[in-house]
């Protein structure tokens, strides 16, 4: 069975190898963006199994990226992820008929992030 593959847009570059560290560790295929336009063009070329977005990034947010992905792929799992308090819920990113959503608070809690994309993936 093929390895599902994450797609990681995160622009601290410091947060981002230790993500994939973890993602590796767990089993997963990963590629890193620096940032919501490099993620984009790479969704392009190879659409991921999930993303995983800061939101506050360079070239392209976080939410751009995924309404962009949406159009793509609106079945596409995501998991967001911020530093900045400002009641996003998972409804801020998700509209009907599009794919599951769930949001995480800086610094992460890989435990609770892994676990919640291995419930994502499972559909």
């Amino acid at each position: 069975m093929a390895k599902l593959r994450i797609l990681v847009a995160e622009d601290e570059a410091l947060a981002a190898m230790a993500i994939e560290e973890e993602l590796l560790a767990a089993g997963f295929e990963v590629d890193l963006a620096p940032d919501g336009q490099a993620a984009l063009e790479a969704a392009r070329r190879d659409l991921p199994d999930l993303l995983l977005t800061d939101l506050r990034m360079p070239r392209l947010d976080g939410t751009a990226l995924i309404r962009a992905l949406r159009a793509l792929a609106p079945g596409l799992p995501v998991v967001v992820m911020t530093g900045y308090a400002g009641g996003h819920g998972p409804e801020a990113f998700r509209r009907p008929g599009e794919g599951p959503v769930a949001v995480f608070a800086k610094p992460l809690d890989m435990d609770a992030v892994l676990a919640e994309i291995t419930l994502l993936l499972r559909g």
